[in-house]
């Protein structure tokens, strides 16, 4: 069953622990959006994952290069997940799924700023990486004419664990678990609600159904 993530882009890690407080029931996987990070570092993420030590914490870190440095720096502090730019090379992927297999913990690849999304996600997955997120950002998302549906269509060609963000809500999250996706991330249509816990409960129970 595909789990549901909350991507959460705030800056203080006060609101953050309070808005994932209010959405936890619903979700499976927190995400310290990389502004997040870059505001509260590791002392973020160490808090979030004691506040709740029974979800899976992502940390959108975004990595470049020194793949098994900054993995092991994220998973000392508690992440599950450490998210790897796709961009990068091999090498920096593939140290960074060395920290991983040490720590019991997953790499996962983000594929944002990629040309060929498909490809590299079959690439991401032979070097170890646990799963990869087809990712529109949010520049890519302002552009005319986008739609989640390109991702949509990329998760089906590529045929490895994917997970999608880039608009994922109550209007799509139906097509993003019939693509196959292990994962929908959703950031906006939970945060940006007016009643956050109601957003990801419906969220979860569409991905449910």
């Amino acid at each position: 069953m595909a789990k549901l993530q909350v991507a959460i882009d705030l800056l203080k890690i006060e609101d953050a622990i309070a808005l994932a407080t209010k959405v936890a029931p619903y979700v499976d996987i927190i995400e310290l959006g990389t502004p997040l990070i870059k505001s509260e570092g590791l002392a973020g993420v160490r808090k979030m994952k004691d506040a709740f030590p029974d979800k899976l914490v992502l940390a959108d870190f975004k990595t470049a290069d020194a793949g098994e440095l900054e993995a092991n720096m994220a998973f000392g502090a508690g992440a599950d997940y450490i998210t790897i730019l796709g961009t990068t090379g091999d090498s920096t992927i593939a140290g960074a799924v060395k920290a991983a297999k040490e720590h019991g913990k997953g790499v996962v690849v983000d594929t944002i700023g990629v040309k060929d999304r498909v490809q590299r996600a079959k690439e991401a997955i032979a070097l170890g990486a646990e799963f990869v997120e087809l990712h529109a950002g949010l520049d890519e998302q302002a552009e005319e004419g986008y739609s989640i549906q390109v991702l949509i269509d990329e998760a089906k060609r590529a045929g490895v664990p994917v997970s999608i963000a880039g608009g994922v809500n109550k209007d799509s999250i139906t097509r993003v678990k019939e693509a196959g996706a292990s994962v929908a991330v959703a950031g906006a249509a939970i945060y940006g609600a007016e009643d956050p816990a109601q957003a990801a409960k419906e969220l979860k129970e569409l991905l449910n159904a």
